[in-house]
């Protein structure tokens, strides 16, 4: 929030008390949002809106329900200090506010590959990123997704605006990125938006192409890379695994995968569009990497009538594996000290590694001798690899030519309409699984509280058992104090049944979370089940204490 708007809305409530003002907004500043907080919301529609929603809060003490301190005062200002209500309000930062689910990212729509590759993290590299994002303060679950598309961090955060702070902190240290350069391109989603988000992206909607598999197969990966991952918790965990149901239903009930296309198909119809028509049986080409994107790639290219190519990996093995897939098509194994010879007798180069520096070099392409003038005249490189693998300076040599993931939008373009009539379809699946999860996370509100209420009535049923059994003396058969015991425990248990009903969010009734949340505080205050720490403030005190020893 601006200076001169936080003055006026003081000014507006009729504070003319100077010291007064700027204590109030130092309260509306603590609480609220920062001004760089509300400039880095991206410009898509979605983003846009929770960006409205938030000005909107601010401007407006009634939609607010912190600010309904500051409303408050005019009442009470002879009677109660400005400091006063600060300490109030820090008492209650965090018994008022719960644990939020968000997601910090950047995709091929809001940030150019020359800065999604360097906030790249490799697969073998999420378990550690995880832990690092969990020693944060205000971070208690965490996962990574990162492709060539995408890097995005989902994290249960314990404070909503010190959790994204933390994380796009982390997120420059990490990259080198500053923050002022990853708030105008990260995105900011939260709760229900963030899973939502999520759920698409397994689905496949949220992809370069429209309804490409690959990606389902990338979250899954998240789940199996996260199992045993301190940090990668039950919301985060529950998250991901009903995104991958989502993402299954979506393929199985709609016909958005039919005849899609992958990142490595755009990849090889970009180099059929680049070549002239006449040399497609001709042009001598070159797959730099074997892996999961490399042996794609191969398989597009047989399927476009390639029978011969040159394959360059670290270990044959996996090179072979494939030439037993494709036995019809003649493919070369060579070792990576050969790769600068296997490219000068090539027209065509695609790298897909897991590289974090780039293969190709400006001076090591300039040597290279020149591709035959029937294919064109250059050297074609196609890098789907993030990090790149073809340095960006090679295409000012006249001689080559080079695409990245990001050119790959002329090639998917032509399909796109059709696409979106079929994403249209997958919309209601993902918002049915996303009222299943977010029915299933609110349920986890209320299990402190579930837990308390059994451990409070289990406590007074032991004492009272414990007295009755001693005033009828050691003449009780066992069966008799069995019989006594279970009719201690049914009583209790029939008590309890209907409170413990109030408190559970199953989805399959009428009860709102807002009533669910009401009852479980009308209980906690009935029976005295709060403490005075809360939960969020416990376990961020907890974490400061670990860092400072």
């Amino acid at each position: 929030m601006a200076a001169a708007a936080r003055c006026g809305f003081v000014t507006s409530i009729g504070y003319q008390d100077s010291k007064l003002g700027m204590e109030i907004n130092g309260l509306l500043h603590f609480n609220q949002f920062s001004s760089s907080s509300l400039a880095c919301f991206p410009s898509q529609a979605r983003f846009f809106r929770n960006g409205l929603k938030i000005k909107r809060k601010i401007r407006s003490i009634s939609l607010n329900p912190k600010c309904q301190v500051v409303d408050e005062i005019g009442s009470r200002a002879s009677s109660l200090s400005a400091l006063e209500i600060l300490k109030t309000s820090a008492a209650d930062r965090y018994t008022k506010e719960s644990s939020s689910l968000l997601v910090i990212g950047i995709n091929f729509r809001t940030t150019p590959v020359e800065i999604r590759e360097k906030l790249s993290i490799p697969e073998a590299q999420w378990p550690q990123a995880i832990s690092e994002l969990c020693g944060l303060h205000h971070i208690d679950e965490a996962a990574i997704l990162s492709t060539c598309n995408r890097m995005e961090i989902y994290v249960v955060a314990l404070s909503q605006h010190r959790g994204v702070k933390e994380v796009t902190e982390w997120m420059s240290k990490k990259s080198g990125v500053p923050t002022s350069e990853l708030c105008q391109h990260r995105f900011l989603l939260y709760n229900k938006d963030a899973t939502r988000h999520l759920f698409e992206v397994s689905s496949g909607l949220d992809s370069l192409v429209l309804g490409e598999g690959q990606i389902l197969a990338q979250v899954k990966q998240v789940v199996n890379s996260g199992q045993g991952v301190p940090g990668f918790g039950r919301k985060i965990g529950g998250m991901f695994k009903h995104a991958i149901t989502a993402g299954k239903r979506v393929r199985t009930e709609t016909s958005i995968s039919t005849g899609s296309v992958s990142v490595s198909s755009a990849a090889v119809e970009l180099a059929q569009l680049k070549l002239p028509q006449s040399s497609y049986a001709t042009a001598r080409v070159l797959v730099v990497g074997a892996g999961k994107m490399g042996k794609l790639v191969i398989k597009h290219l047989v399927a476009k009538g390639c029978m011969k190519m040159v394959v360059v990996n670290r270990t044959e093995d996996r090179v072979a594996a494939i030439k037993e897939e494709f036995k019809d098509v003649e493919i070369v194994y060579k070792s990576l000290p050969e790769m600068f010879t296997c490219a000068a007798e090539a027209d065509v180069v695609f790298t897909c590694t897991a590289s974090d520096a780039p293969l190709f070099l400006k001076k090591h392409v300039q040597t290279l001798p020149p591709v035959c003038p029937d294919v064109g005249g250059h050297r074609l490189f196609v890098d789907i690899s993030v990090p790149r693998n073809v340095e960006s300076s090679v295409s000012d040599l006249e001689t080559a030519r080079v695409y990245n993931v990001d050119d790959l939008k002329e090639v998917v373009a032509a399909t796109k309409v059709d696409r979106l009539q079929k994403a249209a379809e997958a919309q209601g699946i993902i918002w049915e699984e996303v009222t299943k999860f977010e029915a299933w996370k609110d349920s986890l509100e209320t299990v402190p509280t579930i837990k308390k209420l059994r451990a409070y009535a289990e406590r007074i049923r032991a004492s009272e058992l414990d007295n009755c059994m001693s005033k009828m003396g050691n003449d009780l058969s066992k069966s008799q104090k069995k019989a006594i015991n279970d009719m201690s425990m049914g009583i209790v248990n029939k008590l309890l049944h209907g409170p413990m009903e109030h408190l559970r969010c199953g989805g399959t009734d009428n009860r709102s979370l807002g009533e669910i949340l009401e009852n479980m505080h009308a209980l906690n205050r009935i029976f005295g089940l709060d403490t005075e720490i809360s939960v969020l403030e416990e376990k961020i005190r907890s974490k400061m204490e670990k860092r400072q020893k």
